[in-house]
């Protein structure tokens, strides 16, 4: 979709174990059993949902996701074979190939285990069984199907959005946006490093995506990192993956994103956020083309074709020792320009119109037009956010308009932009609680020129928290 507007928030794998939201379901034909493990889920916060037979278990499955089963062995068929459990395992392991499963049963043999297991059970675990075994079995299922779950989805979702002609599209005939274009064009094609600069919301990463969808690198992956979101805790096993017992949670081998975006490029948003101690591992792996997962010792090449953007005034930071220059050096080797929305007028029309249609087909909305005093607002206003805050004006739009055409007051906006001094105390007081930290933080932005970082520090927020709230405010 033509600038579509997200944000990538790619930060550290969470213990899912803690965070289980599809219930963990259980089947027993016994209800003393049932009752004693979903107590015992419950006092460790997993959802769980109970089923007396292998059928009801499959019709549950069909209904609803779960994140785990655990079966018995033995049900109507005997007590003591376990052919049941074993036909229900197989049965499972058909129609959903990566649901952990764990085999439980009161009647164990060394022979019905290795069978459970042989079909397709990820563990196995007798009756009476030890809670803090249990417990850990589940956990460990549950990280390892998380795990696996995150490599398929970085893969995923970091593939590039293309148009039927396999590039993104460009709304746009303005000047100051056909000069990105036609630079954007000359550059793609050349294996450099580029470096995209411009206000938040002006279309940084779709510009990435068009370039990337350009380059010979076309047919391999587009993977995005925001830097901001990166605790500095994370940044090594984030960009370069770990090995299994690197560190304390390292419970599986995980790919780092240049690993993931090997033979096809990888985009490194809000740039100017990298701390200082991060820039020195980041600039050795673009000197040396090399890196290291954390806990290896084995030297991986960097076959990738490197983008980055910012909010931020790279040569001034530089000045003021927030940013290597050497690093700039390496990044900087094309550098484009994004213009503010503001400078870019006679694109606003077409922008606007194009977001009205896409959020009224999105939510099942009449397609409608815009009224000429409508289009005279969209075009008056300051947009401080840029194309990201028009979108969400026109999803807004067309959510709330109850006429054929989209009227000026449907848009929520005053004709001559919002008001960059402080409201009064009346209206300070009429705002919600969210409404006025919504005010603040687009302030906090305009005193310090889009810089992301310096807004943060002066609202007192850390990196991390300030990118949360971008988020949630469409900022």
């Amino acid at each position: 979709m033509p600038f579509a507007i997200k944000i990538c928030m790619l930060g550290p794998l969470k213990d899912i174990s803690s965070n289980v939201t599809d219930p963990i379901l259980i089947c027993d034909d016994d209800v003393g059993i049932r009752a004693a493990l979903k107590l015992f889920f419950k006092s460790e916060n997993w959802p769980c949902e109970v089923c007396a037979s292998p059928d009801a278990l499959l019709d549950a499955l069909r209904q609803h996701e779960a994140s785990l089963v655990l079966v018995d062995l033995n049900y109507t068929r005997d007590t003591t074979s376990g052919l049941e459990g074993l036909d229900l395992i197989r049965e499972l392991r058909r129609e959903w190939p990566d649901l952990p499963i764990i085999a439980m049963t009161a009647w164990s043999t060394v022979q019905l285990a290795v069978e459970a297991m042989r079909l397709g059970a990820s563990d196995f675990i007798e009756k009476p069984w030890d809670n803090q075994r249990l417990g850990n079995i589940v956990r460990q299922q549950l990280r390892m199907q998380a795990s696996q779950h995150e490599n398929i989805r970085l893969k995923a979702e970091n593939r590039v959005l293309q148009s039927s002609s396999g590039a993104p599209d460009w709304i746009g005939e303005s000047t100051a946006m056909q000069a990105v274009i036609s630079q954007a064009s000359s550059v793609a094609g050349a294996d450099v490093n580029i470096l995209i600069t411009g206000e938040n919301g002006t279309g940084k990463s779709q510009l990435a995506e068009w370039i990337h969808a350009h380059s010979r690198r076309a047919q391999g992956s587009l993977v995005r990192v925001n830097m901001g979101a990166i605790p500095d805790s994370l940044f090594e096993s984030e960009l370069f993956g770990h090995k299994k017992g690197a560190f304390t949670d390292a419970k599986e081998d995980r790919m780092g994103r240049f690993e993931l975006a090997e033979g096809g490029t990888l985009f490194l948003d809000e740039i100017g956020n990298l701390p200082l101690n991060q820039q020195a591992k980041l600039l050795q792996v673009l000197e040396t083309r090399q890196f290291e997962r954390l806990g290896s010792s084995r030297p991986q090449h960097a076959n990738v074709r490197l983008i980055t953007a910012t909010n931020a005034d790279l040569p001034a930071l530089v000045t003021h020792g927030r940013f290597r220059q050497d690093l700039l050096y390496r990044l900087n080797s094309i550098v484009i320009h994004m213009p503010p929305l503001r400078e870019r007028h006679e694109d606003i029309p077409l922008l606007a119109r194009h977001f009205l249609h896409h959020h009224a087909r999105q939510h099942g909305k009449p397609l409608r037009e815009l009224d000429v005093l409508a289009i005279q607002v969209l075009q008056s206003h300051s947009w401080p956010g840029n194309v990201r805050e028009l979108s969400h004006c026109m999803e807004r739009a067309a959510l709330l308009a109850t006429g054929a055409v989209i009227q000026a007051g449907d848009l929520g906006l005053a004709v001559h932009g919002p008001s960059t001094t402080t409201p009064a105390d009346d209206v300070l007081d009429s705002l919600s609680l969210e409404d006025a930290e919504k005010w603040l933080i687009r302030m906090a932005l305009k005193r310090h020129d889009g810089n992301a970082q310096a807004a943060a520090e002066a609202l007192g927020l850390s990196r991390s928290a300030f990118y949360r709230r971008l988020q949630k405010f469409g900022l």
